[in-house]
């Protein structure tokens, strides 16, 4: 089987490549690099460096499956910049579909996120609470969903959308360990928190992120559905303070905290959402997976695995 990864030299999309790769499947990379890395590239996976927001971007491109991971994950530019993503989680999904469809792919999965739920009104969040992002980079997340189902049920392009929880470890380049760990680097002595400390949501170790993404691709090709929607998470969730203090700890630093509030509800930027726990439930019936390590515990690896990446005291 040959197995396309858009944004295969990113995040996720390296993590995955390799298991894919591990596992025996051809695996193309399809990546621009403006945020994934070539050294981040299995040496065993075909690379084509295309950017998908070009329409032509898949001529010469073949797979049986492609695993759509490719976008910019910066909810925070997206408040900012909301053109940016438009361009590359609106317009890109569209190409990736029409490409799919055009070339008689078999099977799309979609990385969508949990900020498509925005403020929800039940925790832990089941798949089936409506739409109602906060941010931008939410709704191109839920338009890339919505085309998804469309591109099912007109052409039978077989779509599997995963909602990821927050998935933290090593290469990661974006999000609060990350920033905590940057600005740690720069002054070890204060640590600036966005917003009030009091933000709780649930974190995802990356390996249980791979694990629960083939667990659900392998139990989706045995069914005969067309579309299908699960959330990926923890069972469990953590506040942005306690991850200071595990940055920190990991570090062994003791940094005076300072408060950053963006919002009058103790948001840290325009569009954050404050408190999120999916639930897993259907992923757990579904594929039979379940994660191995709590959200701290999962904050803790990622932290000690960034620091090993990123830190020169």
């Amino acid at each position: 089987m040959r197995v396309v990864v858009t944004g295969g030299a990113g995040f996720i999309g390296s993590h995955l490549v390799d298991r894919l790769v591990e596992a025996g499947f051809d695996v193309v990379v399809v990546d621009n690099f403006s945020s994934g890395r070539r050294e981040f590239v299995n040496d065993s996976a075909e690379l084509h460096v295309r950017d998908i927001k070009e329409r032509d971007w898949g001529v010469g491109v073949r797979g049986d499956v492609v695993f759509h991971l490719a976008a910019n994950p910066e909810v925070r530019l997206s408040t900012t910049e909301p053109a940016v993503h438009f361009e590359e989680n609106v317009v890109a999904t569209f190409n990736v579909l029409e490409w799919a469809r055009q070339t008689g792919v078999r099977t799309v999965v979609f990385a969508s996120s949990s900020t498509v739920y925005g403020d929800a009104q039940v925790m832990p969040t089941p798949e089936d609470e409506p739409y109602a992002p906060i941010s931008i980079y939410g709704a191109a997340k839920a338009a890339g969903e919505v085309m998804c189902g469309t591109y099912a049920r007109l052409y039978g392009v077989r779509c599997l959308v995963l909602r990821y929880a927050n998935v933290v470890g090593p290469r990661l380049r974006h999000g609060v360990i990350y920033d905590f760990i940057m600005k740690l680097k720069r002054d070890p002595h204060v640590l600036e928190v966005l917003g009030d400390g009091t933000q709780r949501k649930s974190y995802l170790y990356v390996k249980d992120a791979v694990d629960a993404t083939l667990a659900a691709w392998e139990k989706f090709e045995e069914t005969g559905s067309t579309h299908l929607v699960l959330n990926v998470g923890n069972l469990d969730s953590i506040k942005v303070l306690e991850i200071a203090n595990i940055v920190s700890s990991v570090l062994g630093l003791k940094p005076e905290i300072k408060l950053a509030l963006a919002t009058r509800d103790g948001r840290g930027w325009l569009g954050d959402v404050k408190y999120m726990t999916l639930s897993v439930a259907k992923l757990v019936d579904f594929a039979g997976w379940k994660p191995t390590m709590s959200s701290a515990e999962a904050v803790r690896k990622a932290a000690e695995d960034l620091a090993r990446e990123l830190w020169t005291p």
